[in-house]
């Protein structure tokens, strides 16, 4: 039986990678110990699927599967982090390019895309090496290969390939034995065997069996077990280059450093490369074709870097006034829309822009939180005090700000913002714009919809009538303060008769009206 792609699973798959990594992003960081111990490997793994998701997230929804493809591809490529991020990304792009997406995909088919795909990996790392990401990805590729022979099924051959992989990872500290002294398995090829076990689940719905091997605490290694007289710098940046230009540019780069990798194709090429002359790395570059998005950075920052000073607190906002509101109270915003969501890029530049010892975010929205919490694993490399508030709306990113005491100690305010943000009952009004079913019931277009932290509870035909349902339903004895924040297009006499509402039956409660702006909700509400 084949496979058929379709573009709703591939959305879907997007989403599910990225956030397998996210799950595993903490424990593959702690693998990492080569080819630097930079401890980073899960972030930039997780940081690279997120860019693929959010390019093909901004495709319109009736994109077709070879133009969500593309745009996943290609946001993977340009986003690629780091050397095992650059790896993964030409591993995808390989993969697709040998698959015939307007036929089902046979079981032949998927042996030939994972063998393409090892072979494509291992033809851009300037010296491959044993017990990485390219032994696993080749471990899978011969998987796929022999389960393809054998006569099974294309789901079959994934399942095989997978757990090939799984396998090849375990058997990495005995192909390299700086991983047998750290007592670690590579972090590269758990992070590839994280996407392949996601894609497992999505083809078959089956969690994939694991193969036992025994991981300990990764053990402390001495400076001659890293090779501290390696290349002092990581070099990065995209390059616009003909074809024919790579092999010169593979061959000057080699001269200068080592941990070479240089993926792409059709004019669009990442160049990751560990050196000590940066502004040679750079000149192979501009000799091949036009480098940008340069990225250079020094391994020995941490120690050299002195300490910050300051706190500075980052809120995600949508909405003039929301946003508005945020910068009176202190903080700095990143905007964000519905048609222009936040990127992984933007997040991460927020946080190493900053010059402050400390910072708090606010992501204000559940798609973001993760998200940032990898981004501050980043900017924690630096040395910077870094807390992410996991507040799912904007009235708990009000709340937090309302309870900052820039006098506090860093602990302690976190503390208490994360206290407030999650003592914050909040609910939101939306018009349902077609036809659909929700946890209480089918909904169609004009329809008024309830949610009460962030699952729909309400449906109703009247914006007020279903608002004074919410503020009922999440406003407890206990609660002092009831929040209502308008939004673009807002009946302002809303704010009005919730006011006159409560101060008939809950008089002891205040109430505050602010017009938010936002989009797509006409109300807010929190209760505090």
């Amino acid at each position: 039986m084949g496979l058929t792609l379709n573009a709703a699973a591939f959305r879907a798959w997007t989403q599910l990678c990225a956030a397998a990594l996210a799950s595993a992003r903490s424990e593959i960081d702690a693998l990492n110990v080569f080819p630097v111990p930079d401890s980073d490997t899960g972030t930039n793994a997780y940081l690279t699927f997120m860019s693929g998701a959010d390019a093909a997230e901004s495709q319109p929804v009736d994109a077709g599967f070879d133009q969500l493809v593309k745009a996943y591809v290609d946001g993977l490529l340009t986003g690629a982090k780091g050397n095992t991020g650059v790896i993964l990304s030409q591993l995808v792009r390989a993969c697709f390019r040998d698959l015939s997406i307007d036929r089902e995909v046979s079981a032949a088919d998927v042996a030939q895309a994972f063998v393409a795909a090892s072979d494509a990996a291992w033809a851009a790392v300037g010296a491959p090496v044993e017990g990485t990401i390219l032994s696993v990805a080749q471990a899978a590729a011969v998987g796929a290969t022999e389960a393809a022979e054998a006569g099974v099924d294309g789901r079959t051959v994934f399942a095989k390939a997978a757990r090939a992989a799984r396998e090849a990872l375990a058997r990495t500290p005995e192909q390299m034995d700086l991983l047998r002294r750290a007592g670690v398995v590579d972090a590269g090829g758990r992070a590839l065997v994280v996407v392949l076990d996601a894609t497992e689940q999505a083809l078959t719905g089956r969690v994939p069996e694991q193969v036992l091997a025994h991981v300990p605490q990764p053990a402390a290694v001495t400076g001659d077990d890293l090779s501290a007289d390696g290349p002092s710098y990581e070099v990065m940046y995209l390059l616009e280059a003909d074809d024919d230009q790579i092999p010169a540019l593979r061959s000057a780069l080699m001269g200068l450093g080592d941990s070479l990798v240089v993926v792409g194709g059709e004019r669009l090429w990442n160049v990751h490369v560990h050196v000590d002359d940066v502004g040679a790395a750079i000149e192979a570059g501009i000799a091949a074709g036009r480098p940008y998005r340069i990225a250079v950075t020094h391994f020995a920052d941490q120690m050299a870097k002195g300490p910050r000073q300051g706190r500075v607190i980052i809120a995600a906002t949508t909405g003039a006034g929301l946003t508005e509101l945020c910068h009176e109270s202190g903080a700095q915003t990143l905007e964000f829309t519905r048609e222009r969501p936040l990127t992984v890029a933007e997040m991460s530049a927020s946080l190493q822009d900053v010059d402050a010892g400390e910072i708090i975010v606010l992501p204000n929205n559940n798609r973001y939180i993760r998200q940032f919490v990898a981004a501050a694993q980043a900017a924690r490399q630096d040395g910077v005090r870094v807390a992410v508030i996991p507040t799912h709306a904007q009235v708990q990113g009000l709340a937090a700000l309302a309870v900052h005491d820039p006098g506090l100690g860093f602990d302690e305010v976190v503390v208490a913002m994360s206290s407030a943000a999650a003592h914050t009952q909040h609910g939101a009004v939306t018009l349902a714009t077609e036809p659909g079913m929700t946890m209480v019931g089918p909904v169609g277009p004009g329809d008024v919809l309830g949610a009460i932290t962030g699952d729909f509870a309400v449906i109703g035909d009247d914006v007020l009538t279903v608002a004074l349902e919410i503020i009922d339903r999440i406003l407890s004895p206990a609660g002092e303060m009831v929040t209502v924040v308008l939004g673009e297009g807002a009946d302002p006499g809303h704010g009005d008769a919730i006011t006159a509402r409560l101060r008939s039956v809950r008089p002891d409660v205040d109430v505050v009206v602010y017009d938010g702006g936002q989009e797509n909700y006409p109300l807010f509400i929190a209760v505090e």
